[in-house]
C-alpha cells in the first residue's frame, strides 16, 4: 500500500486522503509518519512538558482524522495539520496555564541559566544549547520562529496556521532572531 501513496518517493496527500476515507487505515498511519515531526514541533514550541507534548500531539491526529472531510485542499495538507495542533496546544494552555516564562514576563527579564556558558556547552551540543535557547524565547516568537525555519512554511502559511497577521510573523520573527543573536553573544562574551 505504501509504495502506492508514495510515488516515486513523493507524498501524494490526494490519494492518501482518499485513501483514508475509504477506510484504510494504513493510509492513516502513513499520514501520521509523514506529519508528525511537524505536529510535535508545533505542539513543542507552545507546550513545554514533555508528557504534555505527547498526549497533545496524539489528540491533534484523532481531530485530523474526525475532520479530514472539512479539507478542501485550500492549502497544504501540512499548514492545516499544523493550524489543527497549534489550536489544539493553545486550548491546552488556555485549560492548564502553567508555564512562566510564557508570554506574561517581559522578554527583558528572562534568563537563560545560571550555569556558565561554558558549562552549558559541554552538557550537550551546540544544536541543543540553541534549542534551550529557544525554549525561553515568549511562546509566539518560538511558534513563528520553528515553523517558519525548521518546517519551512511562508508568512502567508504561518498567518493561516496562527490567524497572526503577516507584519506581525515578520516581526515576531525579526525580534525573535534578535533576542537568540543577543543571547548567544552575551553567552559568548562571558565564555571570554
Amino acid at each position: 500500500m505504501e509504495p502506492i501513496i508514495r510515488l516515486l518517493g513523493m507524498f501524494n496527500e490526494r490519494l492518501v486522503l482518499q485513501q483514508i476515507k475509504g477506510g484504510d487505515r494504513k493510509a492513516f498511519s502513513v499520514l501520521v509518519k509523514q506529519y508528525q515531526k511537524l505536529v510535535f514541533h508545533v505542539v513543542q514550541r507552545i507546550v513545554t512538558r514533555p508528557e504534555d507534548v505527547e498526549d497533545i500531539s496524539q489528540e491533534v491526529f484523532i481531530k485530523v482524522y474526525r475532520q479530514l472531510d472539512t479539507f478542501a485542499f485550500e492549502s497544504k495538507l501540512a499548514t492545516w495539520i499544523a493550524r489543527i495542533a497549534y489550536l489544539t496546544a493553545i486550548d491546552y494552555l488556555r485549560k492548564y496555564p502553567s508555564n512562566p516564562t510564557d508570554s506574561t514576563q517581559p522578554v527583558d527579564q528572562l534568563y537563560l541559566t545560571h550555569d556558565t556558558p561554558e558549562q552549558v556547552l559541554i552538557q550537550s551540543d551546540v544544536s541543543s544549547y540553541i534549542q534551550k535557547l529557544i525554549e525561553t524565547l515568549p511562546e509566539s516568537y518560538r511558534v513563528v520562529l520553528t515553523l517558519y525555519h525548521l518546517e519551512e512554511f511562508s508568512h502567508s502559511e504561518i498567518e493561516q496556521i496562527t490567524g497572526m497577521p503577516v507584519g506581525t510573523i515578520k516581526s515576531h520573527l525579526f525580534r525573535a532572531r534578535k533576542l537568540l543573536k543577543d543571547r548567544l553573544a552575551i553567552s559568548l562574551n562571558q565564555e571570554l
